[in-house]
């Protein structure tokens, strides 16, 4: 990402400081946790691609440092969620919010979260902005039900899961993209060119943690590694794998990803072994490839300049990170 902190580093601290301005409340909770995710890590992707986005543009006004923040906003909000819907306890490597605080306060803030940003982007004045973000919100809490009616499937298909990807995590770095072609007055070409790269980005993004979880130590990936097998999540390269392995091996998967106790060493090593097998990994890879490769074809929209060669770069490095 050095390309792209180059470029917006001291929009991104000043991204930062608004983060903490935008957690102000009467209630010592709601910034004790907000602060807590808000620091704990992250390389603040989905700011950077607003600003990235605006700048391309030509933008230079004062809204895309407000509405970055927003963008992570509604990140974290999600996180804040979806580590309750899949108990987890690790989140960028340290405890995460429901482990320290418990459930029903991480639901809350997260829908705090969640409701003040929307008064921050009714202050922004765009209805545009507005209504590519609300939209986006959407589609990620269906992104998410998708995901939950998806839970111990050995029958998902490739084009299915591709499209909870699409709902549940690609469709906020499209949207972040979009709002700043938004901002800097893009043309409808240009303003879809951007919204077409953060979604490919986003499945490039999602793609490369589906194959973290079998390949990464702990502290790499900074969440527990396995967790998407435990909660019996069907991801990209168990989806390959189980196109290609033996009935007696999909048995076993399917017991693996159907139990209700918790995962133990041996299984998971077995189940990690069969991803390795059958090319689960590097299928998943190839994929996470072309979508960035799509990227590039998208910016193809725009002339060359120092912030195009950024996002080429932060798409990049995507399909780079951890490996």
């Amino acid at each position: 990402m050095q390309a792209a902190l180059e470029l917006i580093g001291d929009d991104l601290r000043q991204v930062e400081e608004q983060f903490r301005k935008d957690l102000e409340s009467d209630v010592p909770l709601i910034r004790k946790v907000g602060e807590y995710v808000l620091a704990s890590g992250g390389k603040r992707i989905r700011p950077a691609m607003l600003l990235l986005a605006a700048r391309l543009c030509n933008y230079s006004g004062f809204q895309a440092i407000p509405l970055a923040s927003v963008v992570e906003f509604i990140h974290t909000a999600t996180l804040l969620h979806d580590d309750v819907v899949d108990s987890a306890t690790l989140r960028r490597g340290t405890a995460s919010a429901n482990a320290l605080w418990g459930n029903e306060a991480s639901v809350l803030i997260g829908d705090f979260l969640f409701s003040k940003s929307f008064s921050l982007m009714v202050a922004a004045g765009s209805l545009d902005v507005l209504r590519v973000m609300s939209r986006a919100t959407t589609i990620i809490a269906e992104g998410e039900v998708l995901q939950l009616l998806g839970t111990g499937d050995v029958d998902l298909t490739e084009e299915r899961y591709i499209e909870v990807v699409r709902a549940k995590t690609a469709v906020l770095l499209s949207a972040a993209c979009q709002c700043g072609a938004i901002l800097g007055c893009a043309s409808e070409q240009q303003e879809q060119a951007l919204a077409d790269f953060g979604m490919e980005l986003g499945i490039a993004f999602q793609l490369m943690d589906d194959i973290l979880d079998y390949t990464a130590t702990q502290e790499q990936f900074g969440k527990s590694i396995g967790h998407d097998l435990e909660e019996g999540k069907i991801t990209l390269p168990l989806i390959h794998t189980l196109r290609g392995c033996t009935s007696e091996e999909r048995e076993f998967v399917a017991a693996i990803v159907q139990q209700d106790d918790e995962l133990s060493f041996d299984d998971f090593s077995r189940v990690s072994a069969l991803v390795q097998q059958y090319g689960g990994i590097d299928y998943t890879i190839a994929k996470a490839r072309q979508a960035v490769d799509s990227c590039a074809f998208h910016l193809a929209a725009f002339p060359d300049s120092a912030c195009k060669q950024a996002l080429l770069e932060l798409a990049e490095y995507v399909v780079t990170r951890n490996r």
